[in-house]
């Protein structure tokens, strides 16, 4: 196949070089696998999209285009995209904020961000965002859904629904006069079945069951619940407002977001199938095409959309092995649209509720937010911090929050490791310590020698004071003994720079004993080495020692 063809940018197309070993008994199994995949992603497409907030068909239309696209130019030959729950807060606040043509302008942005990380090779830095932020928000997620599918499952009727988290509770709780009770338990009994069906049978999706079973309920038994109603068989129009240069920038953190959550899903779930199918996916590549699959959906006026875990999983172990299972997967999904849709307009949304408060439920994860409480008490602080601010605020900013809290926790724990220790001479030690058997070193008594351990940066540089304040009237030189430095910053650089000018003015002179590669590298790029002298720098502290007395001569 011509190079032109499979890459672009330097990005291999690999879902296009899998279909050329296809053989018929493979077609055979990705083609059932497809069919499945899409019975599972049909009632969830349609909720995710209710609960976000938008129509129907856009949640139906997003998994059909983004599984098309990224299952031809994807990087994963198994993973299946769609609409995920993750995404429902945050279109949800953009909606509200700047309507649909905001959601579709912030679609356009992140998928060019996308597109971006794939073509600079960016795929593995989104492992770089820490595991109590997303666990922490994936949780605020899963509480946000909870609370917005209450009003569905209850039955309510509430025109104006608070767009805040504790006034929708609020509001809940001044309307628990109007509660539908046969909402409530047909809704009851969904949740029951979505809950027990795994264990009976694992071939036919729970949630299939679950809608068969409430919308036979409901129209048989004539129960008086809302229905989801006429689904639209083709997208409306979007207008792609003309937007102010205030407002695309103020569309920037949504669609930075909305970047980071279909990156940071789309390859866990690459990496969740790849050990079931025993393949690797190409992370950049499968970035390359989740933008372009998300900029078509923006322009098309659907909600975003990303590879899922649960649909990934399901394609994998019915048997899927190349990307025709989520061609497949588009295709039904696209026919079920334009032939089934007189059915669908009969579920009820208590059904639908039912199904969301199920999926926020697993997306809580009780056991892994149990398992941080032996975790360090700074990781177990970002988790609730980006969980509460997920629901009580919003996603974006919950990010941004649990993101700086991450680093300066970190750089907290880094500035501890960091310790500046000087040598004790024999004669300062006690009893105990001599006798400890230890291999010490003569060292005359005008000669300093200072032990660091641990990286040198801003948060840490300031230890280097300590050597100037601890120095007396005797000491002729100082030695630096940095065999455990792995790096050092500007920061603690020019604290360097400013204690050697310091011992200089004060004749001592300054020796530094086995500096790793970073750190000379950026003392040579500076100055620093030119302003202490070439000589003074020792490949080992034996080598340090005889250059230190050849300064003073023996005592």
């Amino acid at each position: 196949m011509d190079k032109t063809i499979i890459g672009i940018f330097g990005l291999r197309f690999s879902n296009l070089e899998a279909l050329r070993g296809l053989t018929k008994k493979q077609f055979i199994k990705d083609l059932i696998s497809g069919i499945i995949v899409a019975v599972i992603a049909l009632p969830l497409s349609i909720a995710f999209a209710m609960g976000a907030g938008v129509s129907a068909e856009k949640g139906i239309y997003a998994a059909i285009i983004s599984s098309l696209v990224c299952g031809i130019f994807g990087g994963s030959r198994v993973q299946i995209s769609g609409p995920t729950g993750a995404f429902i807060i945050i279109t949800q606040t953009v909606i509200m904020q700047y309507g649909l043509s905001g959601l579709a302008v912030s679609m356009v942005i992140a998928g060019f961000m996308l597109m971006l990380m794939g073509a600079f090779r960016m795929g593995k830095l989104v492992r770089f965002i820490p595991s109590p932020i997303t666990t922490g928000f994936t949780a605020g997620i899963a509480v946000t859904i909870f609370t917005l599918e209450i009003k569905d499952f209850l039955g309510l009727s509430i025109d104006n629904m608070p767009v805040k988290f504790f006034d929708k509770w609020s509001t809940y709780a001044q309307s628990l006069s109007q509660i539908n009770y046969q909402a409530v338990i047909l809704g009851g009994l969904c949740i029951v079945i979505l809950l027990v069906w795994p264990r009976l049978n694992k071939t036919i999706p729970n949630s299939l069951i679950a809608i068969l079973f409430g919308t036979a309920a409901a129209y048989f038994g004539k129960l008086d619940v809302s229905l989801l109603g006429d689904i639209p068989k083709t997208l409306g129009a979007i207008q792609m407002a003309r937007v102010s240069t205030q407002t695309f920038f103020d569309l920037m953190g949504p669609a930075f977001t909305i970047a980071v959550l279909i990156a940071m899903q789309a390859l866990l779930s690459a990496v969740v199938t790849d050990g079931i199918v025993n393949s690797k996916t190409c992370s950049n590549t499968e970035l390359f095409a989740q933008g372009i699959a998300n900029i078509i959906l923006g322009i098309a006026g659907c909600i975003p959309a990303t590879g899922g875990v649960a649909r990934g999983i399901a394609s994998a172990k019915n048997g899927a092995r190349t990307p025709v299972a989520a061609i497949v997967h588009s295709v039904t999904l696209f026919l079920f649209l334009m032939f089934l849709m007189p059915f669908i307009r009969l579920v009820p949304r208590c059904v639908l509720a039912a199904i969301l408060i199920v999926v926020s439920y697993n997306m809580f994860n009780m056991k892994t937010m149990l398992g941080y409480r032996r975790a360090p008490k700074s990781d177990l602080a970002v988790l609730i911090c980006s969980c509460v601010l997920t629901f009580a605020f919003d996603l974006v900013l919950a990010i941004e929050v649990g993101m700086v809290l991450s680093c300066f926790l970190f750089m907290k724990k880094m500035s501890d490791v960091t310790q500046v220790e000087s040598w004790k001479y024999i004669t300062d030690m006690d009893y105990e310590q001599q006798d400890e058997g230890l291999e010490l070193m003569e060292v005359p008594r005008n000669i300093r020698v200072y032990e660091i351990s641990g990286p040198l940066f801003f948060a840490a540089a300031d230890k280097i004071s300590d050597i100037l304040r601890s120095l007396n009237g005797n000491t002729k030189v100082v030695i630096l003994r940095m065999r455990s430095v792995p790096a050092i910053d500007a920061t603690a650089l020019n604290y360097l720079w400013d204690m050697t000018v310091s011992l200089k003015e004060k004749g001592i002179a300054l020796i530094f004993s086995h500096v790793n590669e970073q750190p000379k590298a950026a003392f040579d790029k500076r100055g620093f080495t030119q302003l202490v002298g070439e000589e003074s720098f020792c490949t080992n502290i034996n080598h340090a020692l005889e250059h230190a007395k050849s300064l003073v001569g023996s005592e």
